[in-house]
C-alpha cells in the first residue's frame, strides 16, 4: 500500500467504502461505468492498493475510502509477460504455480503465490504448448508442464471457483 494512503487512512479512518464503480474485467483490466482506466498512473495506483478482506471481498483502497471491486471471473488475472514468465495483472511476476484448473468453458485457472487467477485469453494459445492429454475429452487426465513442474490439472465448474477459493464476486 502507498504510504500517502497509510497517511490518508490515519487522518480520516471513518470514510464509507464504495461498491459498483470498479470492476476487475476477464483480462486484468480495471473498468468504471465510463469504460477502460486507460491513464498508465492511475492503473499503476489502483494495482499497488488492491488488497482483500479476510472474507474475500477484494478492494482498492483510495486513499481514506474502500473502493470495493467486481469480479468478472477471479481476483487476478495472469498474463505471459516473456516465455515462460507470468505475471498478475497488478504487475507482480509469478514464482511457482502449485495448481491448475480448466471450467467447462475451456477457461485455464492457476494457483500461485497470488492465489488463484485466470490465465487472459489471449494467452491461451500459448498455454496449449505446455498442457498433456485431451483436452476434449471431460474424463481425460491433463498435466501442466511449468516451470519444470508436472501439475496435473483439474476440472472445474465457473460457478464453483468463487466458493472453492474463497472470494466474492460482487460485493454488496
Amino acid at each position: 500500500m502507498d504510504e500517502a494512503v497509510r497517511q490518508a487512512l490515519a487522518r480520516w479512518p471513518n470514510v464509507p467504502s464504495c461498491t459498483g464503480w470498479l470492476r476487475l474485467s476477464r483480462r486484468g483490466e480495471w473498468w468504471v461505468p465510463e469504460g477502460p482506466i486507460r491513464h498508465a498512473g492511475l492503473r499503476g495506483f489502483i494495482s499497488r492498493n488492491y488488497l482483500a478482506t479476510a472474507d474475500g471481498y477484494w478492494f482498492f483502497q483510495n486513499g481514506p475510502q474502500q473502493v470495493f471491486v467486481d469480479l468478472d471471473y477471479t481476483p487476478m488475472v495472469l498474463r505471459l509477460a516473456a516465455p515462460g514468465q507470468l505475471e498478475t495483472h497488478t504487475g507482480r511476476p509469478v514464482t511457482a504455480l502449485d495448481s491448475a484448473w480448466l471450467d467447462e468453458h475451456g477457461n485455464l485457472l492457476l494457483g500461485s503465490e497470488h492465489g488463484i487467477a485466470l490465465l487472459d485469453d489471449r494467452d491461451l494459445a500459448a498455454m496449449l504448448d505446455h498442457l498433456d492429454g485431451d483436452l476434449e475429452a471431460a474424463d481425460s487426465a491433463i498435466t501442466l508442464n511449468w516451470g519444470g513442474q508436472h501439475l496435473p490439472v483439474g476440472r472445474i465448474r465457473q460457478a464453483d471457483v468463487s466458493a472453492r477459493f474463497g472470494f466474492m464476486n460482487k460485493p454488496a
